[in-house]
């Protein structure tokens, strides 16, 4: 409730702020202005949805949008274009995410953990272009938006001597130019939209990476892929319907941004270990050690894969200390009946578990530490398990079941 009550929020002040402004351009516009004012609004169109798509995908969105800049861009005017629109960046990056694509349609035919490694180099990629997009490519494309806008599209505005502004480049006053203001005001928010809606996209990502199966990497690769090509392709007809398409999707990865927070983080240190060999320096502490909360803990109301630390305490009980959105206040959860935990290796991460479901999912650095991790903490042992089937992985996953595979079931 109070996300979406802070979405309308912000939804409010953008109408009460642009409607009385567009308004104050149309009332005094000639027949000339009001062309301006609707390329004005399709190009604001556009930029949400541009926006929105690199936010789903960055290097697909970041690499496709240059090239739309490039291709439309005549020839001579091609060297002013920003770096992201030179053939030496999205030429190679469309490559890559071919190259990609060609990995996710082999993947399905191969045995599980045969493309791990290469879901792993995908993920930190995704990470790396969604920082570039968010530091770079998305204040650019909102100033150079802003600039239109108080130029008045482009083109010569108002009448023959000049002093009559259009559209919303009526709010020059003494010829001084806030398009520094408005960049102000939209740049963090284009910029929030951006990483709110990333982080919904990058769930997929993490989701591919902890999947022990390789069908299902594709489907969610395809789906993520459909939704990008059908804002794309919608653009091109009406970029208006495209931009309404966009919002829905941002109210979406709202709703959905807690639980794709905590997966992002899940997948950091999930790719931190791996890329690092972390498990060959990390040694089990006796008392407090991180993991991610599994699914017996959401009947505590913990949250799935939230992170923490596993600390035993001064009378010897079992605690999951964790602070939401890794700022607010610290909380204490009693994890019960600790002796009837066991630790569950698996083929690329372990989890702590007891015969009716999981307990805390642990990063790749525990592996080959399973042993010191139940003798430190008094649980019955460690026993192999194994790789969960499908729709067990996906009701986990997705949060609609609390079971996770028993000790000595078939394989992680």
């Amino acid at each position: 409730m109070k996300r979406i009550f802070a979405l309308v929020l912000v939804l409010t002040v953008l109408v009460g702020g642009v409607v009385p402004l567009w308004a104050q351009g149309s009332a005094s516009a000639v027949a000339p202005v009001v062309k301006e004012d609707s390329e004005t609004i399709r190009r604001m169109a556009e930029t949400v949805t541009a926006i929105t798509g690199m936010a789903i995908s960055p290097l697909l969105g970041t690499g496709g949008y240059g090239a739309y800049r490039y291709f439309t861009t005549a020839e001579e005017q091609r060297g002013s274009l920003p770096w992201f629109a030179k053939v030496g960046f999205w030429l190679p990056a469309l490559l890559i995410v071919g190259a990609c694509a060609a990995k996710d349609a082999l993947g399905a035919a191969l045995p599980p953990g045969w493309k791990k490694p290469l879901d792993i180099l995908e993920t930190v990629e995704n990470q790396a272009t969604g920082l570039v997009a968010a530091g770079a490519v998305v204040p650019f494309t909102l100033t150079s938006l802003s600039g239109m806008i108080f130029s008045g599209g482009g083109q010569a505005a108002g009448s023959a001597s000049g002093l009559i502004p259009s559209g919303l480049a009526a709010i020059h006053v003494a010829a001084i130019d806030f398009s520094w203001l408005l960049n102000v005001l939209t740049i963090p928010l284009g910029v929030a939209v951006f990483v709110v809606v990333w982080m919904a996209a990058h769930a997929i990502n993490v989701l591919i990476l902890i999947s022990p199966w390789g069908a299902i990497d594709a489907v969610l690769k395809v789906a993520r892929t459909g939704v990008l090509g059908l804002l794309t392709v919608t653009s091109a007809i009406d970029p208006e319907i495209a931009a309404l398409m966009s919002l829905g999707l941002i109210l979406l990865a709202w709703l959905v941004v807690g639980w794709a927070f905590r997966l992002t983080i899940f997948g950091s240190a999930f790719c931190y270990d791996f890329f690092t060999w972390r498990r060959r320096r990390f040694e089990v502490a006796p008392d407090a050690n991180k993991v991610f909360s599994a699914g017996k803990l959401t009947v505590q109301k913990v949250p799935l894969r939230t992170y923490g630390r596993l600390v035993k305490g001064e009378a010897g009980q079992l605690e999951f200390v964790f602070k939401p959105w890794l700022v607010m206040p610290e909380k204490r959860v009693t994890v019960e009946n600790p002796a009837e935990l066991v630790v569950g290796r698996g083929m690329f991460f372990s989890l702590i578990q007891r015969e009716d479901g999981g307990v805390f999912f642990l990063p790749p650095r525990y592996r080959t530490h399973e042993e010191d991790l139940a003798t430190a903490f008094g649980f019955r042992g460690v026993e192999p398990a194994g790789l969960r089937q499908a729709w067990g992985w996906i009701a986990e996953t997705m949060g609609f079941s609390s079971k996770v595979p028993a000790p000595g079931a078939a394989g992680t």
